[in-house]
C-alpha cells in the first residue's frame, strides 16, 4: 500500500490544552519569552523535544508490572543488561538515570583540562559536560553539512580529513573521539557506516577510542538501510550491531530510541574505563545494577530498545517527519534538507532574513509559533550554541535553526496539519517577528533558563 499508517492503535487519550492567543501572550511574557519556562498546560502541540516525551506501548506498560525493585542484582537489571548486550555487544553495561549522567561520568573519569574531544557535532549536554571539566568539545561536521538546503545523503558524517589533521596535531590531548548518530546539531542527519568505519580506522592507528552517542541509533540504522549501498536487505538490529562493533564505547539516552520516559546507559569494553565509571556511578547515581532507575524503568527500556528496531515502526516514524518536511518545502519554508530522523529543522535565518544572528531569530520564531497556535519548538542557534564572552560579546553559532522534534507515537496526521497551518501563517507575516536580546543567562546550558526581551 502507498499509504503509510501508524503501526499501532490508540487505547488511551489525553486532552490537549486549547488556549487563546490572549492567554498565550500573557503566559509567554510571564515566561520571559523562553518556551522552556512555559507550563505544559499552556502548550497545545509540544515539539520541544523527543526526549522522554513518547508514548509507551502495551508491552512496555506490561513490563512495568514485572519490575523487580531489589537494590542489587534484580531480575529487571538482568533483562536490561541482556537486551543491551544483544544489540551492542559491549562487555560492560551501566544504567544511568538519563544520557547526560552517562556523559557527565565519562567526562569526569576520562577527561582533564586541556583535552580535546572531536565529534561530528556535540549536542548541548555533551558539550556542556566536556567543557565543565575544562576540556574542548571540537565539532568536525562533514563539508556536506555546509549547505543545509541540499538534498545530500549522510550529512551527519564526521569530516575525516579534518579528523586526521586534528589527530596528527593533537594526538596526546585526545582521550577519545565521539560520533553522534544521528547528528542532532546538524539537523538530525544520519551517519553512514562507511564513515564510522573510516573514522575508526584513523583513530585505531593512534590508539584513540571511539565513543558513539547512540541516543538515536535505531533511526540512524534505518537511514543506513535506506541509503547505504549493500544494506537494503539487512535487518535493523544487524545494522545496529555493526555500528556498535566499530566503537569502543557508547553513551545512550533511553528517552529517545529506548522509547522510555526516563533512563540511559554507558557501555564499553575497556576494563579500566569500566572500573572508573562504576566507582563514580556508585557515588552519584546508585548501585551499578540500577544506576538511578527503578526496576520498572529498566524493564520498559529493555522492551523499548527492541521496539525501536522494528522496521514498520521506523518506516512510519520517518514517513511522519517526511510528511511535515515535504509540505513545508512546497510552501517555501526553508528547512534543513533532507528531513532528519526525529525532527524537522527550520532555517530560522532564512525564515527571518530581516534578523541577524545577534537578534536571535530562532527565539523570535519559537515565540511566534507559540503565539500563533500554541506550538512549542526549540531554538538551536546562537542561544544554544553561541558563545558569550566575559565582556558580553556574543559569538554566533554556525547556523540559526528551530527544531520541531517529534515525540514518539504521540501525534497523528491532523496534529501535523495543524502545525503546518501555524507555520504557514507565521511565514506569511514573518517580517513582523521582532529581534530579541538576552537579559539573564546561566554560564552553562543557558537556553534552558535564560530570560529574553523583544527589541
Amino acid at each position: 500500500m502507498r499509504t503509510i499508517i501508524e503501526p499501532f492503535r490508540i487505547k488511551m487519550t489525553e486532552a490537549l490544552p486549547i488556549t487563546t492567543r490572549e492567554n498565550r501572550e500573557e503566559r509567554l511574557k510571564a515566561a520571559h519569552y523562553n518556551v522552556f519556562l512555559l507550563d505544559a498546560e499552556d502548550i497545545t502541540i509540544d515539539l520541544l523535544t523527543d526526549s522522554g516525551t513518547g508514548a509507551m506501548s502495551d508491552r512496555q506498560w506490561a513490563a512495568l508490572m514485572m519490575g523487580d525493585e531489589s537494590y542489587a542484582g534484580s531480575r529487571s537489571w538482568r533483562r536490561f543488561e541482556k537486551t543491551i548486550r544483544n544489540i551492542t555487544g559491549f562487555k560492560h553495561i551501566f544504567p544511568t538515570h538519563q544520557g547526560r549522567a552517562a556523559e557527565r561520568i565519562l567526562a569526569a573519569t576520562r577527561l582533564k583540562r586541556g583535552d580535546i574531544v572531536p565529534n561530528n557535532s556535540h549536542f548541548d549536554t555533551t558539550r556542556a559536560n566536556i567543557e565543565y571539566v575544562g576540556a574542548t568539545a571540537l565539532d568536525l561536521p562533514s563539508p556536506k553539512a555546509g549547505d543545509i538546503h541540499a538534498e545530500t545523503r549522510f550529512k551527519g558524517d564526521i569530516d575525516l580529513t579534518a579528523l586526521e589533521r586534528v589527530i596528527a596535531r593533537e594526538r596526546k590531548t585526545i582521550p577519545f573521539c565521539m560520533i553522534t548518530a544521528t547528528n542532532n546539531t546538524g539537523g538530525g542527519q544520519p551517519v553512514s557506516l562507511g564513515n564510522i568505519r573510516a573514522a575508526k580506522a584513523l583513530l585505531a592507528k593512534q590508539g584513540i577510542p571511539l565513543v558513539l552517542d547512540a541516543c538515536r541509533f535505531a533511526e540512524n540504522a534505518y537511514f543506513i538501510k535506506l541509503w547505504e549501498e549493500g544494506y537494503a536487505d539487512h535487518s535493523l538490529i544487524d545494522i545496529a550491531r555493526e555500528m556498535f562493533s566499530l566503537c569502543d564505547g557508547a553513551t545512550m539516552s533511553a528517552k529517545k530510541d529506548g522509547l522510555a520516559n526516563i533512563g540511559g546507559f554507558f557501555a564499553c569494553n575497556d576494563d579500566r574505563w569500566a572500573e572508573d565509571f562504576r566507582n563514580l556511578l556508585i557515588l552519584t547515581e546508585g548501585f551499578p545494577t540500577y544506576g538511578g532507575l527503578a526496576g520498572r524503568d529498566l524493564e520498559a527500556i529493555a522492551v523499548g530498545l527492541e521496539e525501536a528496531l522494528e522496521e514498520e515502526y521506523q518506516r512510519y516514524r520517518h514517513a511522519t517527519v517526511e510528511y511535515l518536511a515535504s509540505r513545508l518545502i512546497t510552501r517555501g519554508v526553508p528547512i534543513v534538507r533532507p528531513a532528519g530522523g526525529h525532527a524537522v529543522f527550520i532555517d530560522a535565518a532564512g525564515f527571518c532574513p530581516h534578523l541577524s544572528a545577534k537578534d536571535f531569530p530562532g527565539v523570535g520564531l519559537t515565540t511566534a509559533l507559540y503565539l500563533e497556535g500554541g506550538v512549542r519548538g526549540v531554538e538551536l542557534g546562537s542561544v544554544m550554541f553561541g558563545r558569550c564572552a566575559e565582556d558580553g560579546t556574543e559569538t554566533p553559532a554556525p547556523r540559526e535553526l528551530v527544531r520541531l522534534a517529534f515525540p514518539r507515537r504521540v501525534y497523528t496526521q491532523s496534529h501535523f496539519d495543524y502545525v503546518i497551518e501555524a507555520i504557514e501563517n507565521v511565514f506569511r507575516e514573518r517580517a513582523a517577528i521582532p529581534p530579541f536580546r538576552i537579559v539573564r543567562q546561566a554560564p552553562f546550558l543557558r537556553h534552558f533558563t535564560a530570560h529574553f526581551a523583544p527589541g
